[in-house]
């Protein structure tokens, strides 16, 4: 598959209908970056009238697991990908539009590579931020990812 916006978001509605039907939405993605975009609605949000932290765990986990996904497909190999601990913090309420970035691309490659190699299962620890339309950071998540050779 093809790692573009419009695949994932497809992908989303089939594979993922919460994230889908809750507003989630790759913007962009490359080798480095990927971009997932969310607006505060209705049917997102929580007593409080912000986005409820489940939806942005989701719109952050996205970015972190679509470079993992990408980059195991790009390898051609069987790998399995799990997220062994996540943890999150909440810095301003979100509303609006709320932009998750993650930049760490760059840390999957030599993973999957050690893990061809090996055979052993290796971990990376990936971070994304949520913005607000204002530029300031409402939410910041870490996921570790395992990665393993299948078979």
């Amino acid at each position: 598959m093809k790692f573009t916006p419009q695949k994932i978001n497809l992908f989303l509605l089939f594979k993922m209908p919460s994230a889908f039907f809750t507003g989630v939405r790759l913007q962009s993605i490359d080798d480095e970056k990927a971009v997932v975009r969310v607006k505060h609605r209705w049917i997102n949000q929580n007593p409080f009238k912000s986005l409820f932290w489940a939806v942005q765990g989701i719109a952050s986990e996205l970015t972190t697991g679509v470079l993992v996904m990408k980059e195991i497909a790009a390898s051609g190999k069987k790998i399995s990908m799990l997220v062994t601990h996540m943890n999150g913090t909440f810095t301003k309420k979100a509303t609006g539009s709320i932009r998750f970035i993650c930049k760490d691309g760059h840390k999957i490659k030599a993973a999957i590579n050690k893990t061809i190699a090996t055979g052993e299962g290796e971990t990376i620890v990936m971070i994304s931020e949520g913005f607000n339309a204002d530029g300031i950071s409402v939410s910041k998540f870490e996921y570790k990812w395992s990665v393993k050779l299948k078979g």
